[in-house]
């Protein structure tokens, strides 16, 4: 199951330990870390972004699920790029990208307090022990959400209406003078903008939510491989 996994530490170290910890992981094959960011609250309520790393060809933090997350633990103090270059912060306040719940981000955000560490992490997970095991060995409270996307209903409900209210203004425009045609012919094409607006920016996000998951794919069939070497090698030790 692919999960939106974070993990709040006290500090840096026990962070960055975590993280270390969440590679091992992967490389026993209890979990596969697809990428994952370390990130710092700070005194006044800034976030920045202190690593991130890439496990597979997922493209750059911006537009993803993980750095929508993290500009929206940033909330209105923002996020603060640090190092990295090319960080839009614009484009990671998004809770559609993100796919998870607001109460999830809510939930996060009252455990990332000021001075707190973080890594925000997306996994392939399909058992919590391993996880939880070796996080809270570290001092780490872990969060974990399935990833959905959490808006779709909503969006087609909109999308629903607005074209049930565009219908009635051309049924109208159809029994209307000239001077009121010419504004329902407005307030017509308005609304269709809208419609048009909300379903293209749902068609990028299914083309983009595709392309991931054919580089998820990828990853997960090089760690098969790399699993099936090594007991091809354990099947030649000596006992």
């Amino acid at each position: 199951m692919e999960r939106m996994l974070t993990v709040i530490f006290d500090n840096e170290k026990k962070a960055y330990e975590g993280k270390s910890a969440l590679r091992q992981l992967d490389l026993e094959g209890s979990i596969t870390v697809y990428a994952g960011a370390v990130v710092t609250k700070h005194a006044d309520g800034t976030l920045s972004v202190k690593q991130y790393d890439d496990f597979g060809p997922l493209g750059t933090l911006t537009g993803t699920a993980i750095g929508s997350l993290i500009g929206l633990l940033g909330g209105p103090a923002g996020v603060v790029a640090g190092g990295l270059s090319g960080l839009t912060v614009g484009t990671l306040y998004d809770l559609d990208n993100a796919l998870v719940g607001q109460d999830f981000v809510e939930d996060v955000m009252k455990s990332l307090t000021p001075n707190k560490v973080a890594i925000v992490a997306e996994v392939e997970e399909e058992w919590t022990t391993p996880v939880d095991t070796r996080m809270e060995a570290l001092g780490g409270s872990v969060f974990r959400r399935a990833l959905v996307e959490v808006r779709k209903t909503a969006r087609d409900e909109e999308v629903a209406v607005m074209k049930d209210e565009l219908a009635k203004l051309k049924e109208e425009m159809r029994n209307a003078d000239a001077s009121r045609k010419a504004k329902l012919k407005e307030k017509s094409d308005q609304l269709q903008a809208r419609i048009d607006a909300v379903q293209a920016k749902a068609k990028d996000r299914r083309a983009q939510f595709e392309a991931r998951a054919k580089a998820k794919l990828e990853i997960l069939k090089k760690n098969a491989a790399a699993a099936g070497r090594a007991i091809k090698e354990l099947a030649k030790t000596p006992v």
